[in-house]
């Protein structure tokens, strides 16, 4: 019998608060590499602009979540000019 998991994210870490934390950072990785590849920059080009280490992009632009805290994606995501924002719910 296969477990079945509400997301990748939930088959791989039991800690529910973890599993969000995630999410939410997969989620602003995605946006913020689909607007790098519509710019088409070079990795030097994007990290002057990113204020970011060459290596911190090439991260960036291989989806590496877990290096990644969620305020420095925001900060990335409002120096590509990308409206970040937040909703809670109970």
């Amino acid at each position: 019998m296969s477990d079945r998991f509400n997301s990748v994210w939930d088959a791989l870490e039991d800690d529910p608060v973890r599993v969000e934390n995630l999410k939410l950072r997969s989620a602003l990785l995605i946006a913020i590499n689909e607007e790098l590849t519509d710019r088409g920059l070079k990795q030097k080009e994007t990290a002057a602009l990113l204020h970011i280490t060459q290596p911190r992009v090439s991260a960036l632009k291989q989806g590496k979540v877990n290096e990644f805290r969620l305020d420095t994606l925001v900060d990335i995501a409002h120096r590509l000019g990308l409206h970040v924002s937040m909703e809670v719910a109970a």
